[in-house]
């Protein structure tokens, strides 16, 4: 039973896994997060044994769509020095489309909406592009931090203000997809709840609460987008972020 809008968010522990003051326990979103995982594997594995059918199937099709399109975004955004990075990126556009659509199943858990597991990608991501920066540039990697052309007077300022930006990617990347994820399955949950309500009273209420039943399935499906969505734009910012350490914008 939920008896709260952010009851649906609970972290809620199935084997209990304690080191000393660590607390590793294995948890529904730990849960959810290894089933998102294991349902691609399976997908593709089925898609591409035998290297694939001459005639696609419909899943064969729908992977072949979303790995054209990976391809594409990675070619437009970083161009062919990106094609190395292509593994990387369709992993994380498949996990978090996956993750998020998942969570869309009533009575299931939404991972990324936990600011735990959106910040931990993104740190992880933001730290990886850092690197990439410095493989590609060496030292030279720090000429970001003052655009060209600007005057040497204002060097100080525009040196904090350009590292200050840079690393606020990694928090801006994690929280944009944890807020949209968590702020619509909340306002979900409360427009049932309050559907509910009315259908319980009776009455004209009862009548009356067709209109927030019909705005929650149009909201459920405006939620399946952003959802699809959310995955494009982390994705597409990730592609943004490495373009601009290969490239040196």
């Amino acid at each position: 039973m939920i008896y709260t809008p952010l009851e649906q968010f609970s972290i809620i522990s199935i084997i209990p896994i304690r080191f000393g003051n660590f607390y590793l326990s294995f948890t529904n979103s730990s849960l959810y997060l290894f089933f998102a995982t294991g349902l691609v594997l399976l997908l593709f594995y089925l898609v591409t044994q035998k290297g694939g059918f001459l005639v696609p199937s419909r899943w064969q099709s729908l992977v072949e769509m979303i790995y054209e399109f990976v391809v594409s975004l990675v070619d437009e955004q970083i161009g062919e020095k990106g094609r190395k990075f292509f593994p990387l990126i369709f992993t994380t556009f498949v996990f978090l489309l996956f993750t998020n659509l998942i969570g869309m199943i009533p009575y299931s858990f939404t991972a990324t909406s936990h600011m735990v597991v959106t910040f931990g990608l993104s740190l992880s991501l933001f730290i990886g592009v850092t690197i990439v920066g410095f493989q590609v540039h060496g030292l030279h990697f720090f000429s970001f931090l003052l655009p060209k052309g600007a005057p040497l007077i204002l060097a100080p300022l525009l040196v904090v203000l350009e590292l200050v930006s840079y690393c606020f990617r990694a928090v801006s990347l994690g929280v944009r997809l944890f807020a949209n994820m968590m702020a619509g399955h909340t306002l979900v949950k409360i427009l049932s709840g309050f559907a509910w309500t009315m259908l319980s009273v009776g009455g004209l209420l009862t009548v009356a609460s067709v209109i927030p039943f019909l705005i929650v399935f149009a909201l459920t499906g405006l939620e399946i987008g952003v959802a699809c969505l959310q995955a494009y734009v982390f994705t597409i910012l990730t592609c943004i972020y490495l373009n601009d350490a290969i490239n040196l914008h």
